[in-house]
C-alpha cells in the first residue's frame, strides 16, 4: 500500500519480529535494510526472566545493545551468555537466533541508531489512538470511528512537525550511506 501511495524507496525499516514482514518489505522495496525492534526483543526476553532476576539481567543486557560497535556487542553478548545462559537458555537462544536482524543498526552512528532501533514511535501513535477510541462504548457507524481516528491523527501528527535533533547532520550521513537514494 505504501508503494501505491507514492513511496518510491525505503532506506531502513524497523519492524517487530512478525514472520514474513521482512520478505514482504524486500519484495516491494528490495534495497531496504531491515532492523528488528530491539525494544520488542528486550520485552519478549523479560517475559521469560524471573522477576527477581530482571533488574540484574537488564544491567548485563544493556551493554549488548548499547555497545559502540558490533564487535563490542558480540563480546557483551558472550558475557551475557556466560552469566545467564544456563538459567535462561531460551532467552539467550532467542537473541542468538535473531542476532543478524537485531544488529543492523550498528552500521550507523548514534543519531541514526536512535531513529531505527525501535518501533516505539509507531506504537506511541497506536497507543494515543487507542486512548481516544477505548473510552467510547460504541460507534454509530464505521464512518464515526474513522472520523474520530482522523481527528486523533491530526492532533498526534502536530508533534511530528518538530525537527529532529541534528537532522541536517543525520541526513548528510544517510546520504553517504545511501548514495543516489537519499533525496
Amino acid at each position: 500500500d505504501l508503494q501505491n501511495r507514492g513511496v518510491k524507496d525505503i532506506l531502513i525499516a524497523c519492524i517487530d519480529n512478525l514472520n514474513g514482514f521482512p520478505a514482504a518489505i524486500n519484495t516491494v522495496f528490495p534495497q531496504t535494510e531491515i532492523q528488528t525492534c530491539v525494544v520488542h526483543q528486550i520485552r519478549n526476553s523479560l517475559k521469560y526472566v524471573a522477576s527477581k532476576d530482571q533488574k540484574a539481567f537488564m544491567v548485563d543486557l544493556k551493554p549488548v545493545y548499547k555497545a559502540d560497535t558490533l564487535e563490542q556487542a558480540e563480546l557483551r553478548m558472550d558475557d551475557l551468555e556466560a552469566k545467564w545462559g544456563k538459567k535462561y537458555e531460551k532467552v539467550i537462544e532467542s537473541w542468538r537466533n535473531n542476532w543478524p536482524k537485531l544488529t543492523s543498526y550498528f552500521r550507523y552512528d548514534a543519531p541514526i541508531r536512535r531513529l531505527i532501533y525501535t518501533t516505539n514511535t509507531i506504537e506511541g501513535f497506536h497507543r494515543q489512538v487507542r486512548k481516544v477510541t477505548k473510552t467510547k462504548g460504541a460507534f454509530t457507524s464505521d464512518m464515526a470511528l474513522l472520523k474520530l481516528i482522523y481527528l486523533a491523527h491530526n492532533n498526534i501528527s502536530q508533534k511530528w512537525t518538530m525537527p529532529l535533533s541534528n537532522w541536517g547532520v543525520t541526513a548528510q550521513k544517510l546520504a553517504i550511506w545511501f548514495p543516489d537514494r537519499m533525496v
